[in-house]
């Protein structure tokens, strides 16, 4: 089965897009972009191509009568992908204790770790029998919150396992588990997925048909921040202002602006009714205003990147920020909280300026037109896309926005979308 790849390569995700014979979206797969931008693009790719693989299994089924179980097969799966880093992440760190702990605090060192990982286990194996709930996508962020609270449980001080050093084995590996070609393949899980599920027949056929399917990529079209990095031959890289451009016009064909708020950049574009980018404005300079900036906050609050919005949302009084420079985030956030303000007004406070400074490169770019479409990352952040619907009405009045829920796969789309060019 012919198909494309679309790899946007950011500095915080990587994305990928498989594309069908069709051009209709088969696939998609995202991950830390890491310091091996490399390994990222490969892990994006093979996500993308699992996901596909449920794509087939969906098809599958609705042709023989329904589509149940997928979604919760699909859960299963990432399930077994976590416990598989988790018990990487249990060796490396039990190998690192072996290596540079004192002798005499090995072996209660090494117990605190183990309890760790089973408790988070443990968790996981509860919440799989649970409703879904938000959650991030990432390892670290998922194993990251439930190791920092366990810690501070099982850590004995008096006797040489303080939450210091437990927190301190635990950073050094899990960039470890993060820069490692671990084994994610689909064949490799899916049977174990299906256990869990009691191996349904129905839905044992279609894992087998999936399985089956030779999914071999015609070509790859490579973008993003990082795409410098990506190893592909010069024609096959298209600048990230071509490729958000053609993939928002791919998800809302009326659209005429596009914003896209990055990790490390900020693009207003002005598009085409065929997607063609006819302007455009971008702030590359810092990421000041940007994805990443968000990502400081999160750390210097303890949260997760996905809390930050929908606390800002809670918020009863905007907080005026008068600077988004990154450098200064930490800096100006305990200065607030020392005088008393609350954090979710804060963090109100803090969307909005990011969005007013999103705002100016809009104005530059050529304004916004009817209709406007919201791309990246910060899309699915409700305190941003609050402040957007607010600001844009203030400043150009009605305007449709638009919001597709991949809008972070809106480069990697438009990457395909050329790929796909290449080879009609």
């Amino acid at each position: 089965m012919s198909c494309v790849v679309g790899i946007d390569l950011g500095s915080t995700t990587t994305k990928a897009v498989v594309l069908d014979e069709d051009g209709q979206v088969l696939g998609r797969g995202i991950t830390n972009s890491r310091s091996n931008y490399d390994l990222a693009a490969a892990v994006a790719r093979t996500e993308g191509f699992i996901n596909a693989r449920f794509g087939l299994i969906q098809q599958r089924l609705e042709q023989t009568g329904g589509a149940e179980g997928v979604g919760r097969l699909r859960r299963a799966f990432v399930m077994e992908q976590l416990l598989h880093q988790l018990r990487r992440l249990e060796q490396l760190m039990l190998e690192e204790v072996e290596r540079s702990a004192p002798a005499h605090v090995k072996q209660p060192f090494c117990g605190a770790l183990r309890e760790i990982c089973r408790r988070i286990t443990e968790e996981e194996e509860q919440r799989f029998r649970q409703p879904p709930i938000l959650r991030s996508d990432f390892f670290r962020d998922a194993a990251g919150s439930a190791f920092m609270r366990i810690a501070e449980e099982v850590a004995d001080p008096l006797g040489g396992v303080s939450f210091d050093r437990l927190v301190g084995v635990y950073d050094k590996c899990i960039i470890r588990v993060e820069n490692e070609p671990l084994d994610l393949d689909f064949r490799d899980h899916i049977g174990d997925a299906l256990k869990r599920l009691d191996n349904p027949p129905g839905l044992t056929d279609a894992v087998d048909y999936a399985a089956s399917r030779d999914l071999t990529p015609a070509t790859t079209v490579g973008t993003g921040y990082g795409r410098a990095r990506l190893p592909f031959p010069k024609e096959q890289i298209r600048s990230e202002i071509l490729c958000h451009g053609l993939g928002a016009h791919a998800m809302f064909p009326e659209t005429r602006t596009v914003l896209d708020i990055g990790g490390q950049d900020t693009k207003a574009i002005q598009v085409d009714e065929n997607g063609i980018v006819t302007s455009f404005q971008m702030n590359d300079r810092c990421a000041a205003g940007c994805g990443r900036y968000l990502g400081y906050i999160a750390d210097e609050m303890n949260l997760g990147l996905h809390e930050l919005g929908p606390l800002a949302e809670q918020s009863r009084r905007t907080v005026k920020i008068n600077s988004t420079c990154t450098v200064f985030a930490g800096a100006e956030l305990r200065e607030r909280l020392s005088l008393g303000e609350k954090r979710e007004d804060i963090l109100a406070g803090l969307h909005r300026a990011i969005v007013i400074r999103a705002m100016s490169l809009l104005a530059r770019s050529g304004g916004v037109s009817d209709q406007f479409t919201f791309t990246g990352g910060v899309a699915k952040n409700p305190a941003a896309v609050r402040a957007i619907r607010e600001l844009v009405q203030e400043n150009y009045g009605d305007r449709q926005l638009n919001i597709s829920p991949d809008s972070i796969y809106t480069g990697a789309l438009g990457a395909a979308l050329f790929a796909r060019r290449m080879v009609a």
